[in-house]
């Protein structure tokens, strides 16, 4: 067991946790990754076809969420050190695996889908649990959205990185120098990640609410009472849903750039690729801080509003400026989910059990990350356009505005 009585910093475990997400995020260079293991072999690259260079990013999905529901319980119990730093010697070993399988699509999809996938899902999803609980209720938002902040920020360097390692080097030492980065600096800032003393109260911060969310703070839910509350399954719906319209348009950008606004510039696409990864990171953060000064349920209602306008319109972005517009909606609006959902997670069910209920309600990120690509990619194989696929989402989100209204009632219930 970790010992919990340790002396700490709340502000030194919050960076921890945010540069540990920054180092761990290879997983947003895949695309990069991708260009050179499909690359005929007398060009470098592994002659892959696209559905062997898609298999490791689809397992590592898979394996992301799952390997975070286990280690978010599992920290539970021992404590977040030990697991962020399996995390980090995880996803290290793994990208270096990758590098020395080289011309395996087995290889690779074991190495960086599992190994790394593991490394990845235990880190990220240890990291959150500690910081919030060094900090006020009412910094939940503002806490979540810099640590996940930072999983989203590692696009921005990762990709252009990648690329520069992949020119200098070639694929096998790329993946050698990239895994032995993540192994040195994940593991090293994974020692400063630890619960806070046992019977620690954070500091209130002046005149500041307890929590901008009903619910009932004295109860810590286990796994079992959580699934048997009806609110859970209608979050559950609602994050499936809502990042499955955010992963279709990131996982599509530079299609839709192609099709709809005729944009052909590699500069140009890999540039709107990083602003919608910019604006993604964005949105975890102030995100976050929204949903701190006007409660989680309302922010919830705020991107759902936000996100149906923008995909009614996305058939309709014909050039450049306009398609800044919509990236712009679809980056903040999935940005900040992901920030709005770990703080309602512990809002409504507690902190003592957090790292397991979170890895649970993150499936349904997991799940998205699945359907989300095969209804895109079958859509506009049948279509010619991704116009069917954004009134579907358009739609989708009429449907979440109407089933957080039926979770604000229902909590509203529980607390009157």
């Amino acid at each position: 067991m970790e010992n919990q009585n340790r002396k700490g910093n709340p502000n030194v475990v919050l960076v921890a946790g945010i540069i540990f997400n920054l180092t761990i995020g290879v997983l947003y260079a895949w695309s990069v990754l991708t260009t050179s293991f499909t690359a005929p072999l007398d060009q470098g690259g592994f002659g892959w076809t696209s559905s062997q260079a898609g298999l490791p990013y689809t397992v590592t999905i898979i394996v992301f969420a799952t390997a975070m529901l286990i280690g978010g319980r599992i920290q539970d119990k021992i404590g977040p050190r030990i697991m962020v730093t399996i995390g980090g010697l995880l996803a290290g070993l793994g990208i270096i695996l990758s590098g020395l399988v080289g011309n395996s699509v087995l290889g690779v999809t074991i190495s960086f889908g599992v190994i790394a996938g593991i490394g990845m899902g235990f880190g990220y999803g240890c990291v959150s649990p500690p910081a919030l609980k060094w900090f006020h209720p009412s910094k939940k938002g503002l806490v979540s959205g810099l640590i996940v902040g930072g999983f989203g920020l590692s696009a921005v360097y990762f990709a252009p990185l990648t690329s520069a390692l992949l020119n200098r080097f070639g694929i096998r030492t790329a993946l050698l120098i990239i895994g032995a980065g993540i192994l040195i600096v994940a593991v090293t800032t994974a020692q400063f990640v630890r619960n806070p003393p046992e019977g620690y109260t954070p500091p209130s911060p002046g005149k500041a609410k307890a929590t901008v969310s009903k619910t009932a703070p004295t109860v810590n839910f286990t796994q079992k009472e959580m699934l048997k509350t009806k609110r859970f399954y209608l979050l559950f719906i609602m994050f499936l849903l809502t990042s499955s319209v955010g992963l279709m348009v990131i996982g599509n950008m530079t299609r839709i750039a192609q099709t709809q606004a005729n944009i052909t510039g590699a500069v140009i696409l890999a540039g709107l690729v990083s602003f919608l990864a910019f604006m993604n990171t964005v949105g975890r953060v102030i995100g976050g801080m929204i949903s701190d000064k006007i409660g989680r349920l309302n922010t919830l209602y705020l991107i759902f509003g936000v996100q149906m306008l923008n995909m009614a319109g996305f058939m309709f972005y014909s050039n450049l400026p306009l398609l800044i517009i919509g990236i712009i909606g679809v980056g903040f609006c999935f940005g900040a989910l992901l920030s709005v959902f770990p703080a309602l997670t512990a809002d409504q069910y507690g902190l003592k059990n957090f790292g397991g209920n979170y890895g649970i309600m993150f499936m349904a990120w997991g799940l998205s990350g699945i359907a989300a690509p095969m209804l895109a990619n079958y859509l506009y194989d049948t279509t010619g356009t991704f116009t069917t696929a954004f009134i579907i989402c358009a739609v989708m989100m009429v449907m979440m505005i109407f089933i957080n209204f039926v979770v604000k009632r229902d909590i509203d219930k529980v607390t009157a």
